[in-house]
């Protein structure tokens, strides 16, 4: 499923198309696709609100498959192994970001369905030190979520500060944040889920959530973190103004609309913080692999034919979707 012209969802702008095998070049693998998950970011990328995005592309960044083929300098995976491919496609190794282990924020990174054909279609080709394997005990479509959903989730509470025992906020309980909250149960803390959605909010109580409400309720306790998911800037005096003194609240989503203008000593003062997070690094995919296995994460997915990419993106965009979307190839 091509996108040729950036166009809402509504209208349709990925289509079906037969394409080239990909060939792997040195360091390349190519990986048959089995599942992608849908994120928001490719609803993003499809309507034409990020930057770097060169046409035709080929969306999806939560890839699962088995590798089909292998350029020189390979070996890491055999043929025939599962791997998972993430956002995060290359980065340059050289820069100070990358030789600092921040390589999420390298200004020559690439991205998978952004900058590098992703995986709505039946192959796609990664360099293989950016692919990962998929711990057992998944299956393909629940394994996929973890590829962007939760690794960006697990960078997002890590840039919270929130620590065992810690007060937590999800604002918006999509996908990432339906696997966020099963790590920070493991971790021991108190988790608060914000959410319109009532079929979001009481996924948010099955998964552990101790209160669920929206944005404009006052929660049992004030926050010593939140994560905000949703991309939308009217959340973040919300979350601010929930926030205990010295408490951090992370900005998970790849883009937002325009964040209202502050008044400081209400919102900001104690030394409040707000952060983004952008991207991730292949740690933050490793460690996440590993907790997801631990823990168990358990995924709640929804799937559809690749055909659908279209109305998938349209009932995601909707918040029609509970837990994740994955397209089955």
């Amino acid at each position: 499923m091509i996108l040729r012209a950036f166009g809402p969802v509504a209208g349709k702008p990925l289509e079906r198309r037969e394409v080239p095998t990909p060939e792997p070049g040195p360091g390349e693998i190519l990986v048959r696709v089995s599942h992608c998950g849908v994120c928001h970011t490719d609803l993003h990328t499809v309507e034409g609100e990020l930057p770097g995005v060169s046409l035709p592309r080929i969306p999806g960044h939560e890839v699962v498959g088995t590798v089909a083929g292998a350029g020189e300098g390979t070996g890491r995976f055999p043929a025939g192994e599962r791997v998972g491919v993430a956002w995060l496609y290359r980065a340059c190794g050289k820069c100070r970001f990358c030789l600092s282990e921040r390589e999420n924020l390298c200004p020559d990174a690439a991205f998978t369905g952004l900058s590098a054909d992703g995986g709505y279609a039946e192959f796609l080709k990664v360099p293989e030190a950016f692919a990962y394997a998929i711990p057992p005990g998944f299956g393909d479509a629940e394994a996929a979520p973890l590829l962007c959903a939760g690794i960006i989730g697990y960078r997002a509470l890590r840039v919270s500060g929130i620590g065992p025992g810690g007060v937590l906020g999800l604002y918006g309980f999509g996908a990432s944040a339906h696997i966020a909250i099963q790590i920070a149960k493991y971790w021991g803390c108190e988790v608060y889920a914000f959410s319109r959605s009532d079929e979001h909010r009481r996924l948010a109580g099955e998964l552990g959530a101790s209160w669920t409400g929206t944005a404009q309720q006052e929660p049992p306790r004030k926050l010593d973190g939140a994560v905000i998911f949703a991309p939308a800037g009217i959340l973040v005096p919300e979350a601010l103004r929930a926030l205990d003194r010295g408490g951090t609240v992370a900005l998970a989503g790849i883009s937002m609309s325009l964040i209202p203008e502050l008044e400081y000593d209400r919102y900001l003062y104690h030394e409040k913080a707000l952060r983004s997070v952008a991207n991730a690094t292949r740690r933050d995919g490793e460690e996440l692999m590993l907790l997801a296995a631990a823990i168990p994460i358990r995924t709640t997915v929804r799937t559809f034919p690749l055909t659908e990419a279209n109305a998938v993106l349209k009932t995601l965009k909707e918040g029609r979707i509970n837990g994740a979307a994955v397209l089955e190839i």
